[in-house]
């Protein structure tokens, strides 16, 4: 089987955009198809100002949320970023072959680094390297193929340079990866600015619907979704991004095409109305079984222990590989363990 990676930092409450884009298509298709592992990536939380114990408490929240969407131990590897330290072993390694030119091109640093700039601020170096270990969450496993979103998508192009550097001055040790991407609803947009991505970490106004939110803040975050001018209910993203939002988000609750769906409305009321159940009615289970698992967190902790080991089992020969390909020195083992090895 192939083998699949993704991870989700736990820098704020998981949101309808995490689920329709991500999450779902992780516990419908990959763990079914692919060798999957799925990381909560906890250590890319600490490259912005935050505190510790909402970095803690997120990240199990996500975790659970992560099994209530439908991932199954038994059938991929659910596991947090910190708890494997074949991460932070790679990403020194994959510095040292990355140059400062590329990291300073991506996207998400120059616009953090230009909004905090503009504040009279700066930003932690870990921010500018921070690719790097993201292409060692990827490169570690030895990972086929990453679902992403299309802001990670040039993440993933530096992993592939890195890996195929890497190997060219090195010799053969990763597997180059490729980026995948959903269909309908890859990228949900805020209800509020339908032209921004519904992220996770820079709103907590009403144009944001978090999986745990109750069916009727749902409701009513849905219902005063922002339109477009006009009265014709149409599919146009670029010209009509409001109504295009809320099309996708209801094809994806119901597994509807949004052009077709938006021929079955003469009114922008009748198409939140049935757009805001669609979401209630997605989230409902989700919310009953993160609700059971909260009642039971000595399965969530055997759950996290498990996939650590697991994911350390798969990562430790390929990163002890990369340092003795790379010149390090491997460590002097003791005679009786080695031999018993």
């Amino acid at each position: 089987m192939k083998r699949v990676f993704s991870g989700i930092k736990p820098t704020g409450h998981l949101t309808l955009g995490n689920y329709l884009g991500a999450m779902r298509r992780w516990a419908a298709v990959d763990q079914h198809q692919a060798d999957a592992l799925f990381c909560v990536v906890d250590l890319h939380a600490l490259t912005v100002d935050h505190d510790p114990a909402r970095v803690r408490r997120l990240s199990r929240q996500t975790a659970t949320l992560l099994l209530a969407a439908g991932l199954d131990p038994d059938l991929c590897t659910v596991f947090v970023q910190s708890h494997v330290d074949e991460h932070t072993r790679l990403s020194y390694v994959l510095e040292c072959v990355a140059t400062d030119g590329e990291m300073r091109r991506m996207i998400q640093y120059k616009e953090k680094a230009a909004r905090e700039q503009a504040r009279g601020g700066s930003v932690r170096l870990s921010l500018l390297t921070y690719p790097a270990l993201m292409a060692a969450d990827i490169l570690a496993y030895g990972s086929e193929e990453v679902p992403v979103g299309d802001d990670q998508t040039q993440h993933v192009e530096l992993t592939r340079d890195l890996a195929v550097r890497f190997n060219q001055r090195y010799g053969q040790t990763f597997v180059v990866p490729r980026a995948t991407h959903p269909g309908v609803a890859a990228r949900v947009m805020n209800l509020q600015e339908p032209t921004s991505k519904m992220g996770k970490s820079d709103d907590v106004g009403p144009g944001v619907v978090y999986l745990l939110d109750e069916p009727d803040v749902v409701r009513k975050k849905v219902m005063r979704a922002v339109t477009d001018s006009g009265r014709e209910v149409v599919y146009d993203r670029e010209e009509r991004p409001g109504l295009a939002n809320l099309l996708e988000i209801l094809a994806a609750c119901t597994g509807g095409e949004p052009e077709e769906l938006s021929r079955a409305y003469t009114s922008y009321g009748d198409l939140k109305k049935d757009t805001a159940e669609a979401v209630v009615e997605v989230l409902r289970p989700l919310r009953e079984r993160h609700r059971e698992l909260c009642a039971d967190p000595s399965y969530v902790d055997g759950v996290l222990r498990a996939g650590a080991e697991r994911a350390r089992g798969m990562a430790r020969p390929v990163v002890d590989a990369a340092y003795r390909a790379i010149g390090l020195l491997p460590p002097v083992v003791e005679p009786a363990l080695n031999a018993a090895r």
